[in-house]
């Protein structure tokens, strides 16, 4: 007798069940740092503000600030009030001249509360150089401030980690 199989048996499902397991077992946790990546990449872009501020600072002073306040005057950049976005909880100047980007409100929790220091220093001609995160130093620059960043390496984008 001939017997006529339709659909899937219960071993094809089960295998199509474990393939689909396997792939959101890896998927899910490249997602989860790509997100956090975008989410740092925010305060980066807030950040690029304060770097010129800061940089100005320099040119027309020539020693870098400590900190910011809404009038400017000896040590401090003029700025109202502190920078914030979706993921970043504030962009301050500190010791140095370092940009301070604190990670906070719907940030992700591997970030939340972590900071990430933009380092300014001068090369031989004078110009400001900023050292992002953990970034090696470059050759001939002399670093104004060493603030350190708690974000940690692998949501950093490349130029910010050695």
């Amino acid at each position: 007798m001939s017997r006529i199989h339709r659909g899937f048996t219960l071993i094809e499902l089960m295998i199509v069940v474990a393939i689909i397991g396997i792939l959101a077992a890896i998927a899910i946790p490249a997602y989860q740092n790509y997100t956090i990546r975008a989410q740092v990449s925010e305060g980066l872009s807030l950040a690029d503000s304060w770097e010129s501020l800061v940089g100005e600072y320099f040119a027309f002073n020539g020693s870098f600030p400590t900190t910011q306040s809404a009038t400017g005057g000896a040590g401090a950049v003029g700025v109202t009030g502190a920078t914030s976005g979706k993921y970043v909880t504030s962009v301050l100047v500190s010791t140095g001249g370092a940009v301070v980007i604190t990670y906070g409100n719907q940030a992700n929790a591997k970030i939340s509360n972590s900071t990430l220091a933009l380092n300014p220093g001068t090369d031989t001609a004078g110009d400001v150089i900023w050292v992002c995160g953990s970034a090696t130093r470059p050759a001939g620059v002399t670093m104004s401030g060493a603030v350190a960043t708690s974000v940690v390496a692998q949501y950093l984008p490349a130029s910010c980690h050695s």
